[in-house]
């Protein structure tokens, strides 16, 4: 597996297949058939691929693997891929939703198929090297171009508003990151390296992390997306297509954790707990008032946009702790929350599918005539609430029990978040599963078809068993993020031992 670039052709595979469909010039419905086929068959080989990569990942190293360097730029910046129990689990995770968005996107979308299918399949390719990336200007690269191709979805296959929507996407979460374009470049200055493993080696003057901590976290917290730079996402999930929901709540929203736990705790270490009270202060309002605000919305996908701020509230907490059940909580909550939420609005798009309506009031008594889908909705709905047994549950509490240690009544208020969830989330689904079915427009309706249940069964599944059984992706981060902790409490004492002398 050392011989083999696994990395570089999870990676770049998802090209092969747009290119394929590149050289599909026919529109006819066969050709649209074609098309279809082939993005479906080259995630599910990519995903197939991915799968050596835990396979063979050595649990009980902390350091990169699968390591791929090749000369790149001038200035020593190189092409260098690694995965470590960090980011491995995110790109198993990326593989392993594509091509359920896919299969999701089958006939709900039947225009511009093929500029549709090779947008997602570039995306995939970006998100993947996100993950992967260990020269932070390769890094940058990857994280800002994900936003073109899911700027094209939502904007071609998007709602009415799909044009604001995008532009407001594209313009929150690029203007973010030319702060830490500059801090990339004073890193470099500074180190004389862009390699990310010698940039965790290399210790930055406190008087410097304070103003990188900071460049870095305004690209960090919109792209999470943090209060109060969150008012993108809304708009965002509801313009767009089911599947760029699916993807967009379950992997993009994870790039600016996985940003925290790859840049700002271990590079600026000083800054971060400095900075920690910031963090748990927005974080505790982020939980509580976008749960107040879900509780008012009356689309369906907005109040789950809305939910998922909050979760991401629970996230930047426990990362911040810097203790090991905060940040072993806060990658389980991502992890859970890219199947739950992904999982969420594909349902959302099984009845809008049929009913062409996001509307809350719209619904109503589905248990009759969908019971399948009743009781998928039902779990996930669970879920996301964190009842004990699903996923959401492991990752709350861990997070709490992390935020507890270090702030009692930081981790008071944030609990008062599970209140709320369970308040919308019940409320929801009281409103579209429960009562009498006596709108005309529902009583046609059919429950879910084969290739719906192929899409949602898998998520449902995986929430259930990761719920009672967490511990594979406790073995694979545990680790990865010993060691983080480790370097950044080393850093912390050398500092402070620093500033007595």
């Amino acid at each position: 597996m050392t011989d083999w670039p696994i990395l570089s052709t999870v990676t770049f595979l998802p090209l092969v297949g747009a290119f394929l469909i590149l050289l599909i010039r026919d529109d006819s419905e066969s050709a649209r058939r074609n098309i279809r086929n082939v993005a479906l068959w080259t995630t599910v080989i990519t995903f197939l691929i991915s799968l050596p990569i835990w396979y063979y990942f050595d649990k009980g190293h902390a350091g990169f693997q699968f390591v791929e360097k090749a000369a790149w730029l001038d200035s020593g910046i190189s092409y260098h891929m690694g995965v470590d129990g960090i980011s491995m689990l995110f790109v198993i995770l990326t593989t392993f939703l594509m091509p359920l968005c896919i299969l999701a996107s089958w006939e709900a979308i039947q225009t511009r198929v093929k500029e549709y299918m090779i947008a997602f399949l570039v995306l995939e390719t970006l998100m993947i090297g996100v993950f992967c990336a260990l020269d932070i200007v390769l890094f940058y690269v990857f994280f800002e171009a994900v936003l073109v191709p899911m700027f094209i979805i939502i904007g071609v296959w998007g709602g009415k508003r799909r044009v604001y929507a995008s532009f407001k996407f594209f313009l929150y979460t690029l203007l973010g990151s030319v702060l830490m374009l500059l801090a990339i470049m004073a890193m470099y200055w500074q180190a004389g390296t862009t390699d990310i493993p010698t940039l965790l080696a290399h210790s930055f003057p406190v008087s410097m992390q304070t103003w990188l901590w900071l460049a870095f976290f305004a690209s960090f917290a919109v792209k999470m997306p943090m209060w109060p730079v969150h008012t993108w996402l809304p708009d965002a999930h509801v313009e767009a297509p089911t599947a760029a929901s699916a993807i967009l709540a379950g992997i993009l929203l994870k790039l600016g954790g996985y940003g925290f736990l790859r840049f700002s705790l271990p590079m600026f270490p000083v800054a971060s707990a400095d900075f920690a009270p910031l963090i748990y202060t927005l974080s505790v309002v982020a939980i509580i008032y976008t749960s107040l605000v879900a509780l008012m919305q009356e689309d369906i996908k907005k109040l789950i946009a809305y939910s998922s701020v909050a979760h991401m509230g629970y996230v930047t907490m426990g990362i911040f702790a810097a203790n090991e059940q905060g940040i072993q909580g806060a990658l389980f909550q991502m992890l859970s929350h890219g199947l739950v939420s992904a999982a969420l609005f594909l349902c959302v798009g099984v009845v809008y599918d049929r009913t062409h309506t996001r509307d809350i009031s719209a619904y109503g008594g589905l248990v009759n005539n969908m019971p399948k889908y009743a009781v998928v909705f039902l779990i996930l709905t669970m879920a996301n609430v964190g009842l004990p047994g699903t996923s959401g549950f492991i990752g709350e509490f861990l997070t709490l029990m992390g935020v507890f240690r270090v702030n009692t009544w930081v981790a008071l208020f944030a609990t008062s978040g599970v209140i709320f969830s369970a308040a919308y989330a019940l409320w929801l689904y009281r409103r579209v599963v429960f009562g009498s079915l006596d709108k005309e427009s529902l009583k046609a309706l059919l429950d879910m078809s084969p290739r719906e249940k192929l899409v949602v069964y898998p998520l449902v599944i995986l929430t259930i068993f990761y719920g009672i059984y967490p511990m594979p992706v406790f073995d694979a981060t545990a680790s990865s993020v010993h060691a983080l902790i480790n370097q950044y409490n080393n850093a912390l004492s050398a500092a402070a031992t620093l500033a007595l002398k």
